[in-house]
């Protein structure tokens, strides 16, 4: 009997075929108006983007119900606070250690050293001015939930959710029947999250072959130099930072770890949205890992929001190469400032569309590089956002991994099971069964 192919894999090859079709459209079609206007920005980007929204859809609802089950299920805001402080110092933690690794790297590999950059090449950026860090605080809490409900809005939502929750907890017998509620809804939840997942592999070719037959893989070879020092960094980072924080403080082996984070990554990588992710890290966590959803509810959107490994070693790595390209020595304490700028935008910026060159522009101003230099990394940035997206979903599911391990939420018989939670397509009822 031929072994049915996962979800996974029909992702993978779906996100492979996208990547090599829309690279020969790049390479072949690139001036055809006919495959640009119907094509690629025809049904590329309307089946690409229809499928990027339904994951988006999925969030808000699935955070919503999978936090009030989380904090009611904990039962005690002493422990609820443990487990934020835990999960916000790890976060933190872990940013700082990828902008120190990416430094590292940078400075050791000299990216930019004799880069010929063409006139008028690098004046195409300029940022948006990032919120003041009072402001950020300030609005974490919403002065309309519903508001906030209907943007998005992470930090807000999971605040005003825990607040809500904490109440559920000290009205009694109501509390308790809006938590019952409350798991069904979430279970429900988890039923779309995998129905939206039937069509993933082909939301992932079309989003790969929209990517590719806009950007090209030739785009890479003028930035080679600082392409590959960025990737190296992150897969360093992924790979080895997290592997080793796993295996200390969790007690938990990496290798299986990385094999079971895989459809996460295949849906980081294809939307480079760690908040779209949001519902298959989820059930990555919770029913391939086995942590307990008390805490997966709290630390995964958390992470979603303020965990920027993957944007802070970005940062690392292209400041080191604008001061290359433009000649500019930086001493240690501008590499200081560097990480603790890095480690403060993270939450400065949290949940600010494009908050990986706004986070780069802060720094650049603060160590007197010219921000204009980010009009040379653009070209290549979309590329490099799928991979650091991946990075950061990976750093949410390992401190995940970590508080519940200390926190004993965790179940290592299905982290250790390689076919616990393993995603499967869905059934649709006959008309008979309904």
């Amino acid at each position: 009997m031929i072994k049915k192919m996962s979800i996974t894999t029909k992702i993978m090859i779906a996100m492979a075929v996208g990547l090599v079709f829309g690279s020969l459209i790049n390479a072949f079609l690139h001036e055809v108006d006919f495959v640009q206007t119907y094509l690629v920005k025809g049904l590329f980007h309307v089946v690409g983007a229809a499928f990027v929204n339904a994951l988006k859809m999925l969030v808000v609802p699935l955070v919503t119900f999978s936090l009030i089950c989380g904090v009611c299920g904990i039962g005690d805001v002493s422990v609820l606070g443990r487990v934020g402080l835990k999960a916000f110092g790890l976060y933190i933690l872990t940013i700082g250690m990828a902008i120190t690794l990416a430094l590292l790297i940078a400075i050791v590999a000299a990216p930019g050293q004799g880069f010929e950059r063409a006139a008028g090449e690098a004046s195409a950026f300029s940022p948006k001015p990032a919120p003041p860090l009072t402001d950020v605080f300030i609005n974490i809490v919403p002065s309309n939930p519903i508001n906030a409900f209907a943007e998005g809005n992470m930090l807000q939502i999971i605040f005003f959710v825990i607040l809500f929750s904490i109440a559920m907890l000290m009205c009694g017998d109501i509390g308790r029947e809006l938590h019952k509620a409350a798991e069904k809804l979430n279970e429900v939840m988890m039923k779309v999250v995998t129905l939206v997942m039937d069509f993933a592999p082909i939301g992932v070719f079309f989003l790969m072959a929209k990517t590719f037959s806009e950007q090209g893989i030739g785009l890479i070879l003028p930035m080679i130099g600082y392409f590959s020092v960025v990737v190296i960094a992150l897969l360093i980072h992924a790979f080895g930072t997290f592997s080793l924080l796993l295996a200390v403080f969790a007690k938990l082996n990496p290798i299986i770890f990385i094999k079971k984070m895989r459809p996460a990554h295949v849906f980081a990588f294809s939307t480079a949205s760690s908040n779209a992710t949001i519902p298959v890290t989820l059930q990555v966590v919770e029913k391939r890992l086995g942590v307990n959803n008390a805490t997966a509810s709290f630390t995964v959107p958390l992470g979603a929001t303020i965990n920027m490994d993957g944007t802070a070693i970005m940062q690392g790595v292209a400041t080191v190469f604008i001061a290359n390209v433009y000649a500019i020595d930086l001493g240690i304490s501008d590499y200081i400032t560097i990480v603790g700028m890095s480690i403060l935008a993270s939450i400065g910026t949290a949940g600010v569309p494009g908050v990986g060159l706004i986070m780069l522009a802060m720094v650049f101003n603060q160590v007197g590089l010219p921000v204009e230099g980010i009009g040379l990394i653009l070209g290549v940035d979309r590329l490099l956002d799928m991979v650091r997206t991946a990075v950061n979903v990976t750093g949410d599911a390992t401190v995940t991994c970590i508080v519940a391990r200390g926190e004993n939420e965790i179940d290592e018989a299905i982290f250790n099971d390689p076919d616990a939670g393993v995603i499967t397509e869905v059934e649709l009822p006959h008309k008979h069964e309904v």
